[in-house]
């Protein structure tokens, strides 16, 4: 028997031994239990196909009520007994450093697991195998800095036993997916106090663990990442929304400047209720180029986030663009992201304006400190880089907008401007945002219609709001 092999039965011996007494250890620790049940069912929405490594009894894949489960755990006691208690989910007796599953899920989860792994490299090339290219896979593990802690836990009986074999920072997992081709979406950082104590648990659990310097004393790390997707190769179509309000000279310049990319495109104009002719000056640039597939439609409700949610409940493109009437974002810059988007290098393209100078009256100042504000307060509720939060031009897939839509009930109707319905919904979702530098113009035409404070208010309760919502969950 190799070491390798020695290793991986002493690790299946030791919990075939402690399958009888699982439940009684999670019943002790139900507090940490309930929590992590809790965290992976906001990351994992219901009716996805789920795989779980190292699944136990069972009961976190039953939990996310997957539409098929299948979990796979090296011990056969703990197999049997999840089978048992959770007889509509599959479970099988597997290594997952050698495993041939001839399927592919949505979600794959190591939930404390990756410390018992003899190779861990190796198990995550294999996992490829079950990966899509819109597959997630969810990393758990705990902070080593609580290492001495745990240890005296389980020697005075307020921790099962596990003797874990590998010492990880959370760089290391980071790496280590790196090395198996996958990319880190988003990490997080949580349970502060891992035991319930009245008032004292809610407190440093849902407002103190994600302040600077204590979130790094968190006992639970996870990791979201996807597999890297090899370059495509294909062309697809777009749809192209410009929500519209009293931009009658900016309708001509937006198609003559529009770049032409993808296997067809598609330009839909949403009219808020313009007062200086625009929807005439539309139908009239409609007919002047017949060549270009251009459409109309008329907001019954108010705002750029009821026009958006219009424009791309009819939109037929494989690929979602906003481009806002007012130019600032030049048109010619379009292709960028389309390339982005479609090589997969990133799965929500977001612009930013704050890299490039931009021209003297395209940002006043106070809408700039504002901008920097709320950039580091998203990027922060996101767990992903977000330079420029408000830059109105956003791109994703027609069936990631799909699933946005159909999960919108978790947050509600809560934005006007519709760049944050977008934002919290791709964040939600667990997609790769990834941003592109533009150059920020001034007008040529039209009044801008922001209320800087009134506007400044709002996005200041949102992101109160998306602190509930996405960290405090």
């Amino acid at each position: 028997m190799s070491r390798d092999e020695g290793k991986k039965r002493a690790v299946r011996e030791r919990f075939d031994r402690l399958a009888g007494e699982r439940e009684s250890w999670q019943r002790r620790n139900r507090y940490y239990y309930q929590d992590q049940q809790r965290f992976f069912h906001f990351l994992v929405p219901e009716g996805l196909r789920v795989l779980e490594v190292g699944c136990g009894l069972g009961d976190l894949l039953a939990a996310l009520k997957p539409s098929r489960g299948v979990g796979i755990d090296l011990s056969e006691a703990m197999v049997k007994e999840a089978s048992r208690r959770h007889p509509h989910l599959e479970f099988r007796a597997a290594d997952a450093e050698s495993l041939d599953l001839q399927e592919t899920f949505d979600v794959v989860i190591l939930a404390d697991v990756v410390g018992h792994l003899v190779d861990i490299e190796e198990a995550l090339r294999r996992l490829r195998r079950c990966c899509s290219p819109k597959t997630r896979i969810i990393i758990s593990y705990y902070n080593f800095l609580w290492e001495p802690l745990l240890r005296l836990a389980e020697r005075i009986g307020l921790k099962m036993p596990q003797q874990h074999q590998n010492w990880l920072a959370p760089a290391d997992i980071v790496n280590l997916l790196h090395l198996a081709d996958y990319e880190v979406v988003k990490t997080e950082q949580r349970l502060l106090l891992p035991k319930w104590i009245p008032l004292l648990s809610a407190l440093a659990n849902c407002f103190l663990a994600f302040l600077p310097g204590l979130r790094a004393a968190c006992l639970c790390h996870y990791v979201v990442a996807r597999p890297l997707d090899p370059r495509r190769d294909h062309e697809y179509s777009t749809t192209i929304v410009i929500p519209c309000r009293n931009e009658r000279g900016n309708i001509e310049p937006a198609i003559r400047r529009m770049p032409r990319f993808g296997t067809r495109q598609e330009i839909i104009f949403v009219d808020g209720h313009s007062t200086d002719g625009t929807p005439e000056e539309i139908r009239r640039v409609i007919s002047q180029h017949p060549d270009r597939n251009i459409r109309l439609l008329v907001q019954d409700g108010q705002g750029k986030g009821d026009a958006v949610r219009l424009g791309f409940a009819q939109a037929t493109g494989d690929i979602f663009m906003i481009l806002d009437a007012d130019l600032t974002m030049p048109p010619e810059e379009l292709p960028k992201f389309y390339q982005a988007i479609a090589s997969g290098k990133g799965e929500f393209i977001n612009g930013s304006r704050l890299v490039y100078p931009m021209e003297k009256e395209a940002m006043l100042t106070l809408n700039l400190v504002g901008n920097k504000f709320f950039s580091m307060a998203f990027s922060w509720l996101l767990n992903q880089r977000i330079k420029d939060t408000l830059c109105g031009t956003k791109v994703l897939w027609r069936e990631d907008y799909r699933r946005i839509e159909a999960n919108r009930r978790y947050f509600g109707d809560f934005d006007p401007f519709g760049d944050f319905d977008l934002l919290f919904g791709a964040s939600k979702l667990n997609l790769k945002i990834l941003e592109i530098p533009i150059h920020y113009l001034e007008r040529d035409y039209g009044t801008t219609n922001i209320r800087r404070f009134a506007h400044g208010w709002l996005l200041l309760k949102m992101t109160v709001f998306g602190f509930f919502r996405l960290k405090a969950v």
